[in-house]
C-alpha cells in the first residue's frame, strides 16, 4: 500500500513537468539477480520480463512517445546456447502476450537490429505484430535484438556510401535517417540498470546528448517506482546539449 502510494504522488509530480520523449533502458542484472537467489540464469530473465511490462505500461500511461529496450545485444549471441534459445522463447511469449495489449493501447511495436539472425518463430511474430500495430500513433516501443551501436553506424555508413553522395551531402542528418531510430524523437534519457556505468554499445550516436542515469537496482527488481524516479531525476537536471550554463538557458530555455 505504501509503495503504492508513493508510485502515484510521484507520477502526478513527475506529470506536472516536461517528460523526456525519448527513453533507452539497458535491462542489465537478470542473470545476477537469479545466480544471488540460486537460481538459473534463465529464471532471472523470466522475472524481467514482468518488468518490461511495468515500464512499458508506465511509460504509456505518461504519454513518453518512444521507449525503446536493450533487449539482445549483438554480443549477446556469444552466450551459452542454452540461454540464448531460452532467451529467444521468452521474447516469442512476450509478443504472443501482449500482442492484443500493445494493439489496444495504440502502441507501435518496432525493432532495431539485425532481425536477420533472429529464429524464424521470433523473427516472424516481431514482424507480424510491427505490421498489425504500423498504423498505431501512440507511444512507438523498440526492441533492440541483435543490435550494436557501433554495428549501426556501420549499416548506416554503408547505406550513405551505396547511395554514393558527394561528401558534402553526409551531414548529421542524412546519418540519422540511416539509423534505426529514423523518424523517432531525440534520446533524451538513457536508464541502465544493474550498477554499471556504461553504455555497452547501446545507441552510441543517439545518446550524443542524452542525460544518463545508472541505478544499482538489478532488472528483475526495476519496475514503476524505480523507472518514475529515474525520470523525476531528469527532470531536475538542467541539459546543455555541450553548451555553457549561460548558452543553453539562452539557447534551450530553463528545464
Amino acid at each position: 500500500m505504501r509503495e503504492r502510494t508513493l508510485i502515484e504522488e510521484l507520477e502526478r509530480r513527475v506529470r506536472s513537468r516536461t517528460l523526456p520523449r525519448h527513453v533507452g533502458v539497458i535491462m542489465d542484472g537478470n542473470g545476477r539477480w537469479a545466480e544471488g537467489r540460486g537460481l538459473g540464469r534463465v529464471a532471472g530473465h523470466q522475472v524481467g520480463s514482468d518488468s518490461v511490462r511495468a515500464v512499458v505500461r508506465q511509460s504509456r500511461k505518461l504519454g513518453i512517445e518512444a521507449l525503446t529496450l536493450y533487449a539482445f545485444s549483438a554480443q549477446n549471441w556469444a552466450r551459452p546456447l542454452e540461454e540464448v534459445e531460452a532467451l529467444m522463447q521468452l521474447l516469442a511469449d512476450f509478443l504472443d502476450s501482449e500482442r492484443t495489449e500493445i494493439l489496444e493501447t495504440n502502441i507501435r511495436l518496432r525493432s532495431a537490429g539485425d532481425i536477420e539472425r533472429l529464429p524464424d518463430p521470433v523473427r516472424e511474430r516481431l514482424e507480424e505484430v510491427g505490421n498489425a500495430s504500423r498504423g498505431n500513433s501512440g507511444m512507438v516501443l523498440t526492441l533492440a535484438l541483435s543490435y550494436g551501436g557501433r554495428e549501426e553506424l556501420v549499416r548506416a555508413i554503408r547505406g550513405l556510401v551505396a547511395r554514393a553522395p558527394q561528401p558534402d551531402a553526409i551531414d548529421e542528418k542524412a546519418i540519422d535517417a540511416e539509423l534505426y531510430t529514423a523518424g523517432l524523437p531525440e534520446l533524451d534519457l538513457v536508464i541502465r540498470t544493474g550498477g554499471e556505468q556504461r553504455l555497452s554499445n547501446f545507441l552510441l550516436w543517439q545518446a550524443a546528448y542524452a542525460e544518463l542515469r545508472f541505478v544499482p537496482t538489478l532488472w528483475p527488481d526495476f519496475r514503476e517506482l524505480e523507472f518514475l524516479q529515474a525520470v523525476a531525476d531528469f527532470q531536475g537536471r538542467q541539459r546543455r546539449f555541450g553548451l555553457t550554463g549561460a548558452q543553453a538557458e539562452h539557447d534551450h530555455g530553463p528545464e
